[in-house]
């Protein structure tokens, strides 16, 4: 089994589990054999790619963080309070306890697999990104919640606030929203002003907990002080607000953007790790480094030393060095064979790009 990129598929791969729409419905069946008019279906929908099976990588468990079906149900509940406010249209208070819920459903799934480091390949998508990076940042929040050993009650309130983390954007005017270039000083100040709307908009409507609402408020605040909206520091910046500004900034950065690639996710770990005490708590950023999966298994990914292979298994304490399958020793295929990059013997060698 591995993890081929949309644009990758080819006729006669198998698919290695059910292909979910937007709605939730089911497309697909774990075991269809794609030909040509499966493959330009399946482009048709916010994917970055799916598992499938392969010949020379057997028996390679597949693991999810949250299966496709969930994540449609919340990108779409997500975008429907955005679309609203958006429209100056009031949100029914239904909407949000759907999202409460979607919120619990993701918090049962981790729970049930705390053990699992994230996975979040299969998260990403080229379109939609405001509300898939919303979902993401749900999940790698709750992951982070996890690890820290916070309660139920607690993780759904995180879970919830990460979710809606930038509601605020949709009282931004749209041409900073969406400006490819530098924003000017005054254009930045207005952006700035998201997490306090963000907080102040939930807060009137009395949605959420008071932790979710205050997690909003403070997810761009910096350890060190210097951040918005109160320039507040250290313990005085809420634990769910500390641990939110962390998914933000891991998904922003290795997301694709119109104007620019994502980063490599051992770029994204380096940058937040490079930013412990100044930017990020570094408590939370030590459980982080060993709960994210920055190549999660089923990925294919080029080695420095030229070869090319799948992750096999994934290690806590060494996120950026992962077991990989060697299938490809530069363009020749290669009768597969193991490479632990956290063995001593492989030190030399790193992982230099992944396909996707």
């Amino acid at each position: 089994m591995r993890f081929v990129p949309i644009f990758c598929l080819r006729e006669g791969m198998v698919i290695v589990s059910d292909f979910f729409g937007e709605q939730g419905e089911l497309i697909l069946a774990r075991k269809t054999v794609l030909d040509a008019a499966l493959i330009n279906k399946i482009r048709k929908y916010k994917c970055s790619g799916l598992y499938v099976e392969e010949e020379q990588v057997v028996n390679i468990p597949i693991v999810h963080t949250i299966n496709s079906n969930v994540r449609m149900k919340t990108v779409n509940g997500i975008k429907e309070i955005f679309i609203c406010k958006e429209n100056n249209v009031s949100v029914p208070k239904e909407q949000f306890t759907k999202m409460e819920n979607q919120v619990e459903t993701i918090v049962d799934a981790i729970l049930k697999s705390k053990e699992m480091m994230l996975n979040m390949v299969d998260l990403k998508v080229f379109d939609d990104y405001t509300y898939f990076h919303s979902v993401n940042v749900a999940v790698l929040s709750i992951g982070l919640g996890t690890a820290l050993g916070l309660d139920k009650t607690d993780l759904c309130n995180l879970g919830f606030g990460a979710l809606l983390h930038d509601i605020g954007k949709v009282f931004v005017p749209k041409y900073i929203l969406h400006k490819q270039g530098p924003l000017t000083d005054s254009e930045f100040t207005e952006m700035k002003k998201h997490s306090y709307l963000g907080f102040e908009y939930l807060t009137n409507e009395y949605v959420g907990s008071v932790g979710a609402q205050t997690g909003i408020l403070d997810h761009h605040e910096k350890f060190s002080g210097g951040g918005y909206p109160n320039n507040a520091k250290g313990e005085e910046i809420s634990l769910y607000g500390r641990i939110i500004s962390i998914a933000d900034v891991y998904d922003a950065l290795t997301s694709d953007r119109p104007y620019r690639k994502g980063l490599l996710p051992s770029e994204a770990i380096e940058y937040i790790m490079g930013g412990t005490e100044s930017l990020f708590d570094p408590d939370l950023v030590s459980l982080f480094v060993r709960k994210i999966a920055p190549y999660p298994i089923g990925t294919s990914v080029k080695l420095s030393n030229g070869m090319t292979g799948v992750v096999t298994d994934n290690f806590e304490s060494y996120c950026m060095r992962p077991n990989i399958r060697v299938f490809k020793n530069g363009d020749e295929n290669v009768k597969p064979f193991d490479i632990c990059l956290a063995d001593r013997r492989a030190l030399n060698i790193t992982v230099v790009d992944f396909i996707r």
